[in-house]
């Protein structure tokens, strides 16, 4: 049998969990393997020191498992987290952490700027997001306006039920599609019930098979 790398066993280990979840392994100082998932991404790379602030950095303080949530000041984007510290021979040698999406924080609603003000709109209404000239836009049936947040901002925002990411630019609304179609320029071509179509891309197009049952 040939020698198993400590790669390919994380990427291995790695499927067992959820897409959403991303994974990220150090030593007692910096971090040797990162994957990321499609929900959130750290922006983690092997070599990176392990920041302090971070759960890994207090699991690795403390030799104790750690869970709690982080907000953005750390990596620019709120998660939770658990980190596992692991010894041999009783020695400290690394940490593994799992890395979840923050949660919706309780709101309900996008309040996005239009030319004549700001219209607050539920999440039910949105039909899908699009990155689009360094701007934000919120799309529904009625109006499109501008948010200040990106869309990797708004990943870790929307209630996850609700809102894929297809698209390196779109996130769309599941309750809002009409029909999928299979499309020769990407993956798949969304019609939306507001009359748009919207791309998946063949980077997310599992994850969104995965999601929708198909």
């Amino acid at each position: 049998m040939e020698k198993i790398t400590v790669r390919s066993l994380l990427d291995v280990i790695g499927e067992l969990f959820s897409d959403e979840i991303s994974i990220a392994v150090s030593n007692t100082k910096e971090y040797i393997y990162y994957r990321p998932s499609k929900r959130i991404d750290l922006k983690i790379s092997p070599g990176d020191p392990v920041k302090e602030g971070t759960i890994a950095y207090k699991a690795l303080e403390t030799k104790q498992k750690v869970s709690e949530f982080i907000n953005r000041d750390v990596f620019g984007v709120p998660y939770h987290g658990m980190a596992v510290p692991f010894l041999h021979d009783g020695k400290l040698e690394g940490c593994v952490t799992a890395i979840y999406p923050a949660l919706t924080e309780g709101k309900s609603v996008v309040t996005v700027k239009t030319n004549d003000g700001w219209i607050p709109i539920p999440f039910s209404q949105v039909v899908y997001l699009e990155a689009k000239d360094k701007k934000t836009f919120v799309n529904t049936k009625e109006y499109s306006g501008t948010h200040k947040n990106s869309l990797q901002e708004f990943e870790y925002l929307l209630p996850k039920e609700n809102f894929i990411r297809c698209h390196r630019s779109y996130i769309v609304n599941v309750h809002h599609i009409k029909m999928i179609y299979p499309d020769t320029h990407s993956t798949f071509l969304l019609s939306m019930n507001n009359g748009d179509q919207i791309p998946v891309s063949q980077s997310y197009s599992s994850y969104f098979r995965k999601l929708l049952g198909f």
